[in-house]
């Protein structure tokens, strides 16, 4: 994706274009904030704004997020889009057409485009191939064969399988059905400030974050999710980016230091996945009761299956899903302890307090 022209994006702004958001930010050099072009802040002169494609280019080079636009929180969910994804929910083994989600929702190929990709952070093939894959993963395990699950999943032909595969799955088809046998993750465990902790990575990323009373809890767990995949314990030698990685989110939770922005292998159902990508926009200091971070996700209804997705995390504080409450203000659930959860959020609110 590349910017729009310089023209366009001047005029979204002066028109405060809410169709524009989500295709670019801009920033304003005389405050040092970036917004979206819908912003109704009071417009900035000319010469003093600057374009970014997203926010991370734009908080890259300095930039902070906008406190009346929030351009970093995931913009509430039209409904015709939570249609346009129940229908590819239910007819995904079919061949989709942009013109038939058109249809489906009433809106134009273009703006359908744009805001399904905006709402969801993935287009809409990309959806359609994720509700093939959530299939297919669970046809891996329960096929006599590989290709029995590739046909019973509606992809049609192997070659098309392989390769989007490995991408979603972090590994091969065989691999993944046969409990990660032959696949080589990567782990660590280190004593932080909210006692032991692991953290394991495959090759695209990291896969696990998790804390425990024991080290050999901790990797039970982790043996429990890939039986068959070779753990190796890391070491600066053998890991170098996992040994760095664990550093700095040591240095987070016992330091004070920034969370990490590290690269993730999240994995589990389209739902699941949009959840933890939701719970990604939550800012440091800010905390959501479950109730509306599924108003957020534009499925008010569901505030069960939010809890419940927030409860399968597996990577703790990097998808900080300990930011997520009871609509009474009072703890709700944490995997790992409510204890911990209790730590991380007045840990946050002590470093928000001080940085204002």
């Amino acid at each position: 994706m590349s910017l729009p022209s310089e023209a366009q994006m001047r005029a979204a702004i002066s028109a405060r274009d809410p169709s524009l958001d989500g295709v670019f930010v801009y920033a304003v050099l005389t405050t040092g904030v970036f917004c979206r072009p819908s912003c109704a802040s009071r417009h900035a002169r000319p010469e003093n704004l600057r374009f970014f494609l997203g926010i991370d280019a734009a908080m890259a080079a300095g930039y902070r997020p906008c406190k009346r636009c929030r351009p970093t929180e995931t913009v509430a969910l039209d409904t015709r889009l939570v249609d346009v994804a129940r229908h590819i929910d239910a007819h995904a083994d079919a061949p989709l057409t942009l013109a038939e989600l058109s249809a489906v929702s009433g809106l134009s190929t273009r703006t359908l485009q744009r805001g399904f990709t905006q709402a969801f952070g993935i287009s809409p093939k990309t959806y359609r191939n994720a509700v093939r894959m959530r299939r297919y993963k669970q046809q891996l395990k329960d096929a006599d064969t590989v290709t029995e699950a590739i046909f019973a999943a509606g992809f049609g032909s192997t070659s098309r399988v392989y390769g989007e595969t490995t991408r979603s799955l972090g590994m091969t088809p065989g691999t993944y059905r046969a409990g990660g046998a032959g696949e080589t993750i990567a782990y660590a465990c280190r004593q932080s400030a909210l006692g032991p902790l692991m953290m394991a990575a495959t090759d695209k990323g990291v896969c696990c974050v998790q804390f425990g009373d024991h080290e050999y809890a901790l990797l039970g767990a982790l043996r429990d999710e890939f039986p068959r995949a070779e753990l190796v314990s890391s070491s600066a030698q053998h890991a170098p980016e996992l040994d760095a990685w664990i550093q700095a989110l040591e240095q987070h939770l016992g330091a004070g230091g920034p969370r990490p922005d590290l690269p993730l292998e999240m994995r589990g159902t389209v739902f699941q996945m949009q959840v933890w990508q939701c719970l990604l926009s939550i800012r440091e200091g800010e905390v959501l009761s479950y109730r509306q971070l599924a108003e957020r996700l534009g499925m008010p209804s569901a505030i069960r299956a939010v809890a419940s997705a927030c409860g399968r995390n597996r990577i703790g504080v990097l998808i900080p899903c300990h930011r997520v409450l009871r609509s009474d203000g009072s703890l709700g659930g944490y995997r790992w302890g409510l204890e911990r959860k209790r730590q991380l959020l007045e840990t946050e609110r002590k470093h928000q307090h001080g940085a204002s």
